[in-house]
């Protein structure tokens, strides 16, 4: 049997990885609506309330000390929210769950490898989260928008994170860095994210896809186009504790080098 090589699909501007909060809205010219947040907890209220939504949802014995860095990232993403639009979940709660508990779960259902890629990170998930929950693992965010990679630098500062470099690129067949380990929450259908990171991604390298509950359809068509390529390792559907929220993370292991065509 003759295997097909899959065609780039054309290219196509990266959406917004984030689900639509509440909150004041402004209209910037080539960025949509600007969502501000209507209340930013001060830090002791906001560690408090983070404490309690965590201990609902079942990390209720998450350290404190990597904790209070998270309150501080909330803080730096709200502030920052109210210049410039940098994500859609625009209270503490919404924020806390879907953002940091979502992220935070991968490290449950599988043993991450390191130095891991996070690609296409926007403001920082899930590789800021991780990069707390890690704080002594080389962690690589990759974004290209700028204004999302200044937000990232001086969340990296403020933070004071250590082995945390970043990137300002797409991720796409054109961006060859080498790296054994990529993550992502994955808005792009699975076979278009397995073609931008053929280049990048190297033999015997794992891809975690954190992925919405409805993918079995595009579980099949990877197969159909990248089967000799990559296999599928795992397919662990889950629910963020105490919500409604389904998810499917998603782990590939690349198993040949898929070459360009040659223009």
């Amino acid at each position: 049997m003759t295997h097909r090589k899959p065609r780039p699909p054309a290219s196509v501007k990266p959406r917004s990885k984030n689900s639509i909060g509440r909150g004041k809205t402004t209209q910037r010219e080539g960025r949509g609506r600007h969502r501000k947040p209507e209340k930013i907890y001060d830090f002791t209220e906001a560690d408090n309330r983070i404490y309690d939504i965590f201990r609902h949802h079942d990390f209720g014995d998450y350290p404190h000390e990597k904790r209070h860095q998270l309150t501080r990232f909330y803080q730096i993403l709200m502030q920052h929210q109210h210049k410039d639009n940098v994500t859609r979940l625009l209270t503490l709660r919404d924020v806390a769950i879907k953002h940091f508990i979502d992220c935070l779960m991968v490290d449950r259902f599988v043993d991450l490898r390191f130095p891991l890629m996070d690609m296409g990170t926007g403001p920082g998930f899930p590789g800021i989260p991780l990069k707390i929950h890690y704080p002594d693992r080389p962690i690589l965010l990759v974004e290209g928008v700028e204004r999302r990679v200044q937000f990232l630098k001086a969340v990296r500062d403020e933070l004071n994170l250590k082995e945390l470099n970043i990137i300002g690129r797409y991720v796409n067949t054109e961006f060859e860095y080498p790296i054994h380990s990529i993550i992502t929450r994955a808005v792009s259908d699975v076979s278009d994210t397995l073609l931008n990171v053929s280049q990048c991604l190297q033999v015997g390298g794992y891809l975690y896809l954190m992925k919405g509950p409805n993918v079995d359809k595009e579980i099949f068509q990877a197969k159909e186009k990248w089967g000799q390529y990559y296999r599928l390792m795992n397919d662990i559907p889950y629910e963020i504790p105490a919500t409604p929220h389904q998810r499917r993370l998603l782990v590939y292991e690349k198993i040949n080098h898929w070459q360009r065509d040659s223009e």
